[in-house]
């Protein structure tokens, strides 16, 4: 029998080699031992007929150990695959699936490749875990040539083999222990931004007999370990490339007010990089044509995606007057007739309202729209409610504050501290209901 100079929670040793090609847009050479495969991913344009036209790409992966890789000859894969090739090739499809979010893509799909040269146990887990290195490098090259905007990288994903071998619960087996393990399992792991784990794929089977519940929670304490120290050591392969790992996405403002930014990069920076229009390099005036807030707030925001490609963050927002059927409305800025004449809007509501018995309800209401390629679109609506008194209060705010006494404040907007108007305003509470909506995708 073969000595194995290796303690049972001990990893093979691991060499991950990037580059390995030059012809791929990303290549690795992974060796877990004396197991060796090259990993490389290939982008082209288009994508299945399934997806076509939806704006999101695929990713689809091949398994192959080639007739030299055992002592043994194995015959080349022909036209037909043999069962286990493709079974792996699913498995690493799948697992690297789950560590992107393919609309950002685009169209285009990106094939996997892995070629077993040298087999010595855990081919599939090898393959998933260089695998996923070349993706890496795939994607940081598209974006260094400026073909994507965004990483589609949003976990890290590896795997690793584990087994219950002499009645020992055994890390990373190679093929002198697994020909012999009464209990093989395979072990596919995600982490995400938050370096939270999870799990793509638990294969586990009985082969000389049963496990315990016992030797299970073992086991995937073991893949769980054994997974963390190949996460480490992708990262250590890719250095200042493993950037593309959790990256945040672009979003871009459909406006270039300094306050605005500021606002957005507190709630939203923690899941995007804002950017305003200026600092993307865009000047667009698109017309604000739409009857309601929400219709106007999506026509920015897909404007500016069609420009940027990338996620975009557009809003629309005014003042609500009940007596008036709703108006000013979308024509806040505007109901003079001069857009952005607050002095006069202010004069023409008083002067609608005067003949009108008090109390005079209204809500100012601000609908928030996030376009993202290959998604369907968000829109969620804030309101702040309120009264229009008949004289201006306050030196602060713009607009229609000085008229607007808050029901939440008990003054009016332009009386208010700008911390606490901003934390009933209505651009915030449509914000927070956005948060919400992100955090029900997850």
């Amino acid at each position: 029998m073969e000595t194995i100079n290796r303690a049972p929670d001990e990893l093979r040793m691991v060499r991950i080699l990037p580059d390995y090609t030059e012809m791929a847009t990303g290549s690795v050479l992974i060796c877990c031992g004396r197991t060796k495969v090259i990993c490389t991913a290939s982008v082209q344009d288009g994508v299945p007929a399934f997806l076509r036209g939806k704006g999101k790409g695929w990713l689809t992966a091949e398994y192959a150990m080639l007739p030299g890789s055992t002592p043994q000859r194995k015959a080349r894969d022909g036209v037909k695959k043999d069962g286990r090739g493709v079974e792996i090739q699913r498995l690493i499809g799948r697992s690297l699936r789950a560590a992107c979010d393919l609309t950002r893509l685009g169209e285009r799909t990106v094939y996997i490749d892995c070629d077993v040269i040298q087999a010595d146990g855990g081919t599939r887990t090898a393959s998933i875990t260089g695998a996923f290195v070349a993706l890496c490098l795939a994607v940081d090259r598209l974006i260094a040539e400026g073909a994507l905007v965004d990483s589609p990288i949003i976990r890290q994903v590896a795997a690793v083999s584990a087994g219950v071998v002499d009645d020992v619960c055994t890390l990373d087996l190679e093929y002198a222990q697994d020909s012999r393990a009464q209990v093989d399992m395979n072990i596919v792991m995600t982490r995400d931004g938050k370096d939270r784990l999870g799990f793509v794929e638990v294969q586990g089977t009985g082969e000389g007999r049963c496990y315990t519940r016992d030797e299970l929670d073992r086991l995937l304490a073991l893949g769980e370990k054994g997974c963390l120290e190949l996460m480490k050591a992708q990262r250590e392969a890719l250095g200042e490339r493993a950037g593309v790992i959790c990256k945040k996405p672009l979003l871009a403002l459909a406006s270039n007010n300094f306050g605005k930014l500021r606002e957005l990069k507190q709630l939203l920076g923690e899941r995007f990089d804002v950017r305003s229009m200026r600092e993307m390099g865009v000047e667009m005036d698109v017309e604000e044509n739409g009857e309601t807030f929400e219709e106007n707030a999506l026509i920015k925001a897909r404007a500016l995606m069609d420009v940027c490609h990338c996620a975009t963050l557009a809003d629309d927002s005014g003042l609500c007057v009940d007596q008036l059927g709703g108006r000013p409305g979308v024509h806040s800025a505007r109901y003079c007739g001069v857009h952005g004449d607050d002095e006069a809007n202010n004069q023409l509501l008083l002067k609608e309202l005067s003949d009108k018995p008090a109390p005079h309800h209204a809500h100012y209401g601000a609908a928030v729209a996030l376009c993202r390629p290959g998604r369907e679109p968000l829109t969620v609506y804030g309101r702040c409610d309120g009264q229009i008194i008949g004289e201006y209060r306050g030196t602060g705010g713009f607009g229609y504050d000085p008229l607007f006494l808050s029901d939440d404040l008990g003054v009016t907007f332009a009386e208010a501290d700008p911390e606490a108007k901003n934390g009933v305003s209505h651009r915030a509470r449509a914000i927070q209901k956005l948060i919400e909506a992100l955090e029900a995708e997850r």
